[in-house]
């Protein structure tokens, strides 16, 4: 005979998370354009990340109430998507492109000279909480390879010897 054992139910994030009420109100506005409300997934995510820099895994589930959807499909986009960030992130996010156009055209020595300069690697956030250090694979701008973004600014083409005047502009 087997033993009783309990029943779990993992639940991702926590009920405690309250959304905006801008944000709240935002994300009904994005449901209104689309037929299916999850088609508003990426952009409510985007919209929470707005106001805190990240998504906690809090968010999840209220983001999913409010979509109307379970919370692993809205844990699946955002975890899908690499410019949603799932843990705290620096005030300034520097995303390095290691596409073939910006590996060919001096990627390695531009990564180098990144982490030289902030003392950090990939994934990792300055002890002062400026700048988080990320790989992406594709910025779109290979006609000014090597690339990099910071925020919402796309650079490039960047020599080792551009970064301190791009990062300075980067409080």
């Amino acid at each position: 005979m087997m033993a009783d054992t309990p029943q779990t139910t993992v639940l991702i994030g926590s009920d405690g998370f309250d959304l905006d009420p801008s944000d709240e109100t935002s994300i009904i506005e994005e449901m209104a354009h689309y037929e299916q409300p999850q088609a508003a997934c990426i952009e409510a995510l985007k919209i929470v990340q707005r106001r805190h820099g990240w998504v906690p895994d809090s968010a999840i589930t209220a983001i999913a109430r409010l979509l109307g959807i379970g919370p692993g499909e809205v844990e699946g986009v955002a975890t899908f998507y690499s410019l949603i960030f799932r843990q705290p992130v620096g005030r300034h996010v520097v995303l390095v492109c290691d596409s073939s156009a910006c590996f060919l055209t001096g990627f390695q020595e531009l990564r180098q000279a990144l982490v030289a300069q902030l003392g950090i690697d990939y994934g990792q956030t300055t002890e002062d909480g400026r700048f988080t250090l990320l790989p992406v694979c594709c910025l779109g701008a290979c006609d000014g390879a090597p690339a990099l973004m910071i925020d919402d600014d796309t650079y490039g083409p960047v020599s080792p010897e551009d970064l301190p005047g791009v990062l300075e502009d980067y409080p």
